[in-house]
């Protein structure tokens, strides 16, 4: 009797399983999509959204990186592109992106931070997140100038990547760190040249995606990210916020 009572309370687990997974497979997500030029701050604001929202920060470069250390087989067919200089395809980039999101820590959503890059990339995104939950696109506006400042003043420490700004966050000693004392330094595509170079395939291959997501029925806003890094902050969780609701 004892055993018949066992293998019927392992059945019974067993279907508790079955539609526990069932009802996490088809919970719907929160997909946030941040847009906006090089130097908006789209990462910078993904990190902290990432706390208040518990939902984690996707980045697309994160991934590349992640995989081509671990010398997956995604990774290795990106590098086969990478050392004849050529840009990782749209098709590969959004398999790495779908392999990552597949984790169970994506469950109830995620924050995209650099991608969809192009409208490719923002199609192929679109049709796996058919019926599968809410997306909230917001598209961090500045203007270039501002831009080439940001980017050009930035400072980075070689030894723990904290990163800072000549200008707008100045650590207490130059060129030190002020969390290990590591040198800082500032990239070599960091300067003026590249930034405006960057800005220009911004805007033939990114910004169309602006159009994109206003013309469809998800949730699209524009945030202004210009003046004082915590109150933009509060006005993009303050959007983002109140459209999840």
């Amino acid at each position: 009797m004892k055993k018949i009572f066992a293998i019927l309370s392992l059945i019974a687990l067993a279907f508790v399983g079955f539609f526990k997974g069932e009802a996490m497979a088809t919970e719907k997500q929160t997909v946030i999509i941040l847009l906006g030029p090089p130097g908006a701050g789209k990462g910078t604001h993904a990190v902290e959204l990432s706390k208040k929202l518990h939902l984690p920060h996707i980045s697309t470069g994160d991934i590349l990186r992640e995989n081509l250390r671990k010398q997956t087989p995604l990774g290795e067919r990106a590098k086969t592109f990478m050392d004849v200089g050529k840009l990782v395809p749209d098709d590969l980039v959004i398999q790495m992106l779908l392999d990552r999101v597949s984790d169970t820590d994506c469950q109830k959503g995620y924050i995209l931070d650099g991608f969809p890059r192009t409208l490719a990339q923002a199609k192929m995104l679109d049709e796996h997140l058919k019926n599968r939950g809410e997306v909230v696109t917001v598209n961090l506006s500045v203007s270039d100038d501002l831009l080439v400042e940001r980017i050009t003043g930035r400072l980075v420490c070689k030894k723990c990547g904290t990163p800072y700004h000549k200008v707008f966050s100045p650590p207490k000693k130059d060129s030190l760190c002020d969390r290990c004392q590591g040198e800082l330094y500032h990239r070599d595509d960091d300067n003026e040249k590249v930034v405006k170079e960057r800005l220009a395939v911004y805007r033939s291959q990114t910004e169309p995606l602006i159009n994109y997501y206003k013309e469809k029925k998800g949730l699209f806003y524009e945030v202004l990210a210009a003046g004082n890094k915590s109150e933009i902050f509060e006005n993009l969780l303050h959007t983002i916020q109140k459209s999840i609701k």
